[in-house]
C-alpha cells in the first residue's frame, strides 16, 4: 500500500485537515477539509473556557469535560471518514501531525479561569488535545510539532529536498484551488514531516 499522512491545524471549534502523499518528489493532496469539532447552536462550546469562567468551579469542570467528550466524538468521526476513504484508495495512513502552540504548561483550572490570557492558551490546548485523542482512538500515531519551529523541523526531516518541497507546498493552491492559506500550508508541511519520518523508518 502507498503511504499517506494527515496534518491538522486547529482553531476554536474547528480545524483545517490535509491528507498528503508524496511520489517521485511530488506532493499530492489526497484530502482537504474543514473539520468541525463543535455543534452549531450549543452555547459556549466554541470557546469553552470563556464560557466556564462564569460558572462555579465544579460546574466549570463538568462543562469542560462534557465539551471535550462531545468534541472528541466529532473529531473521531471526521478522522474515521478520512482514514476510511484513504484506505479505500489503497493508502496506509502512517500517522498524524498536530500543530502545537508554545507548549506552556497550564496551571489548575481555577487559575486558568482567573486569567484571560491563560483562557486563550487553554482553549488552544483543549482543541489540539481533542484531535490528538481522536487520532489515538483510531490507532494513528500522533506527532506534535510546534508551529513556530515547523520550518526548522521540516528542513531537518526533508534534508536537501526541503527547500524545493517547501516551495511546492507554498504554491500547491494553484493546482488544488482555494482555500490554500496558512492553515493548509502548515498542515501539509507537518504531514510531510510525518510521512518522511515514516518512510525513513
Amino acid at each position: 500500500m502507498k503511504l499517506a499522512a494527515i496534518g491538522v491545524r486547529m482553531h476554536s471549534g474547528w480545524g483545517a485537515l490535509v491528507a498528503v502523499s508524496s511520489h517521485d518528489g511530488r506532493v499530492e493532496v489526497l484530502d482537504r477539509r474543514r473539520v468541525a469539532v463543535t455543534t452549531d447552536g450549543t452555547p459556549g462550546v466554541n470557546q469553552p473556557y470563556h464560557f466556564a469562567q462564569n460558572l462555579e468551579l465544579i460546574e466549570a469542570e463538568k462543562f469542560l469535560a462534557n465539551c471535550f467528550a462531545a468534541s472528541q466524538q466529532l473529531a473521531r468521526a471526521a478522522l474515521e471518514d478520512v482514514v476510511g476513504q484513504l484506505r479505500a484508495r489503497s493508502y496506509r495512513v502512517a500517522g498524524s501531525a498536530i500543530l502545537l502552540g508554545s507548549g506552556r504548561t497550564l496551571p489548575a483550572l481555577a487559575r486558568i479561569l482567573a486569567s484571560h490570557a491563560m483562557i486563550h492558551t487553554a482553549e488552544g490546548e483543549f482543541f489540539r488535545e481533542v484531535v490528538s485523542n481522536a487520532c489515538r482512538d483510531l490507532d494513528l500515531e500522533v506527532t506534535g510539532l510546534r508551529e513556530r519551529e515547523l520550518d526548522e523541523t521540516a528542513h531537518k526531516a526533508l534534508g536537501r529536498e526541503a527547500g524545493r518541497i517547501c516551495q511546492q507546498v507554498s504554491t500547491l493552491g494553484r493546482s488544488v484551488g482555494p482555500p490554500w492559506t496558512t492553515d493548509q500550508k502548515t498542515a501539509t508541511l507537518a504531514a510531510l514531516v510525518v510521512l518522511q519520518n515514516a518512510s525513513a523508518a
